[in-house]
């Protein structure tokens, strides 16, 4: 899966739990089951603060010209055979004509000469050779995902001229996957976590914020406090430019889904010069503030809720538990979620299915397009609902906050929360924004929105982190670089459409490519047209044309 997360299960849920601005992942059905984030859309509420169009004062890297770059720009990757993967082989898929190797980068721009990180990379080279035109590099979302799971459960959906002409490359940013992941909790407390619900009353349910965020920062803090302040997003473009330059390639060909628009986007930029062909997929608006993102993407997953669930009722009667009113499904549902606060449901493992862990489960599924995911969905709400058997919602749950089928968690959850708050902090809102803020969610989104008050607004975003950064969200314009292409999604509850038209709006040389249509992000969703446009962009250099919609 490719995203930008949602956290847990509600806007509201997530950004208490870690203090952070909600992301979601562009979520890709074809990768391996695990979960992603992404960024935001308009402002939410006329109160909100304005965001300032000058980048943030970090200090520029001069790239291969630094000489105390040069050994990072002038090294070779190793690249040999992958090991062996369970995974893959559990899934039938082949590996054995993929390549590993590492990337060597400074820990710190500013001070290359002293601590270095290793970057976990996967190649996926060129099936013709002869027609090779370079290397694509991919980002799947996040902050977090991993980009070599990307490529390596995945590749199907580079099959054809992609595949053909490049050398398709993933890596997992500094910070998550195999690239010195942050490490925070074990799997047990992983688990106590997610299974345990948010208070109901304000004042709890405060009080269970500050203690858990206190005690996740501390723990950050005892296990990553160095790498903390060198994981966000404008190093890993940093990082970018360095695996550009030792491929081979003068310009940057890159596909970036949900998260990786940001990242796409800061690599622009930063290096205006280097762009080649970026295709940016799901997008973020840099621009935005976190608060807004969050109340925006809310609103977004409730519009994709109430769809999905009028479409379950009126075109899969004989499968739909959700009654026979289109206007009253959605309700239904979320009643019976918001119950298993109070009767939680037990799997087979014996955990227990409460409201939280089966809201993100739902949630996880909106992700996804119409076809597939809105069916598993359906299943998995009649299983629960009517079955009596709440793992499949678990399951969903337990992909998105990336627990194996071993209780195994992977770096992503972890990542997420330091990325996030290395990449932009809000200041606590008025009391006037904060009220403007309840009043928009229980208006627009009043299913997901069950029980927030002005309370769960009133802190500044990532107030228990141990570092402090200096990024502000921001118009980027990328002047020089090269034509970009923006891609949004018109039913996208994640990175709601908005975001990726202020994104193409915000840049000085850049194409919007809309997919009319459900789900987070539009590769690898099955849609010739923009499968078609996307390749005669990678390929031949063609933009589409301005205003064009893939139905």
């Amino acid at each position: 899966m490719n995203t930008l997360r949602a956290a847990r299960p509600r806007v509201l849920l997530a950004a208490l739990a870690t203090g952070t601005m909600l992301l979601a992942s562009a979520c890709n059905d074809s990768a391996k089951p695990a979960q992603d984030q992404a960024a935001g859309t308009a402002s939410a509420t006329a109160a909100a603060p304005t965001a300032t169009a000058t980048p943030t004062p970090t200090p520029k890297p001069t790239g291969a010209d630094d000489p105390a770059l040069k050994p990072f720009y002038g090294q070779q990757i190793a690249w040999a055979a992958c090991p062996a993967d369970p995974v893959a082989a559990k899934a039938k898929i082949d590996i054995s004509g993929m390549q590993c190797g590492k990337l060597h980068v400074p820990l710190d721009y500013a001070n290359p000469g002293t601590d270095a990180l290793d970057l976990a990379l996967i190649k996926l080279p060129a099936a013709k050779p002869e027609q090779r035109i370079g290397s694509l590099l991919v980002n799947p979302g996040g902050p977090g995902g991993s980009g070599i799971e990307m490529v390596k459960y995945g590749a199907k959906e580079f099959d054809g001229v992609l595949h053909n002409r490049f050398d398709v490359i993933g890596f997992d940013p500094r910070g998550t996957g195999e690239s010195s992941p942050v490490v925070c909790y074990d799997d047990k407390q992983q688990d106590a976590l997610n299974e345990t619900d948010t208070p109901l009353d304000p004042a709890a349910r405060k009080a269970a914020h500050v203690k858990n965020a206190t005690e996740h920062a501390a723990a950050c803090q005892a296990k990553s406090g160095k790498l903390l302040p060198f994981v966000g997003t404008r190093n890993t473009a940093r990082d970018l430019d360095v695996l550009r330059a030792v491929s081979g390639d003068k310009k940057l060909n890159y596909l970036g889904i949900s998260y990786g628009t940001y990242l796409g986007a800061l690599y622009a930029e930063e290096f205006p010069k280097n762009t080649g062909r970026l295709i940016l997929d799901g997008a973020v608006d840099p621009a935005q503030d976190k608060l807004d993102h969050g109340v925006d993407q809310q609103i977004g997953f409730e519009k994709s809720f109430e769809r999905f669930a009028a479409d379950c009722v009126e075109n899969h009667a004989g499968e739909c538990p959700l009654g026979k009113d289109p206007a009253k499904a959605a309700k239904k549902a979320a009643d019976f979620l918001d119950g298993l606060r109070d009767h939680p449901m037990t799997a087979k493992d014996g955990r227990k299915l409460g409201t939280d862990l089966a809201w993100t489960g739902v949630m996880s599924m909106l992700y996804g397009d119409e076809k597939i995911a809105w069916q598993n969905l359906r299943n998995g709400l009649g299983w629960a609902m009517v079955g009596n058997k709440p793992d499949p919602l678990l399951s969903f749950a337990d992909n998105y906050n990336g627990r194996d089928e071993n209780g195994h968690y992977s770096p992503m959850e972890e990542a997420h929360g330091a990325i996030s708050c290395a990449d932009s902090s809000r200041p606590a809102p008025t009391p006037e924004r904060a009220q403007a803020v309840v009043t928009k969610l229980q208006t627009e989104a009043p299913l997901l929105s069950k029980g927030v008050s002005v309370e769960d607004y009133t802190e500044p975003s990532c107030a228990y982190w141990p570092f402090k950064t200096p990024e502000k969200p921001h118009t980027i314009r990328a002047e020089g670089s090269a034509p970009i292409l923006v891609v949004g999604t018109t039913g996208d509850p994640a990175t709601p459409y908005a975001s990726a038209e202020a994104l193409a709006k915000g840049f000085a040389n850049a194409t919007l490519l809309t997919r009319v249509g459900e789900g987070h992000g539009a590769f690898g969703k099955g849609n010739s047209c923009i499968d078609a446009a996307l390749e005669a962009y990678l390929v031949d250099g063609t933009m589409p044309a301005a205003g064009t919609r893939c139905s």
